[in-house]
């Protein structure tokens, strides 16, 4: 549930040259990465996501700019700023999430468990609060 969803620090190295983040299976990542995609030229403001997933589990990654994240287990809400690239946002299954650009432009990245599948989607609301309750 919302307990299960966690900001977690990506492993960093840098040097003069600059910053090199990395995520891999059992570093950061708990499952196998089915699919990668990202949102950008992202407009502020206007949400994104709203939804949830049946199985999928995704680690959200701020690329550039801020990203808000409105995450809901039927019961409890919480928000989560994604502002560094250096920070993910694990969400399990189950979880109903926003997620919102704070600026124009931004890119987040998003590492999914499986392949699309639009079954795996609860895209109504109601729906989502009946089948958690």
């Amino acid at each position: 549930m919302l307990s299960d969803c966690n900001l977690f620090e990506i492993e960093t190295f840098f040097d003069s040259r600059g910053k090199l983040s990395f995520l891999q299976e059992g570093q950061g990542v708990s499952f196998p990465i089915k699919r990668i995609y990202y949102l950008y030229d992202t407009k502020a403001t206007h949400v994104r996501g709203v939804h949830a997933h049946h199985k999928l589990e995704q680690v959200i990654v701020a690329l550039y700019s801020k990203f808000e994240v409105k995450l809901d287990d039927g019961k409890n809400s919480k928000i989560v700023v994604l502002d560094k690239p250096n920070l993910g946002l694990y969400v399990c299954p189950m979880i109903w999430r926003e997620v919102t650009p704070m600026e124009n432009n931004g890119i987040c990245m998003v590492l999914a468990s499986r392949k699309y599948e639009e079954e795996d989607y609860i895209h109504d609301y109601k729906d989502f609060i009946s089948l958690v309750r």
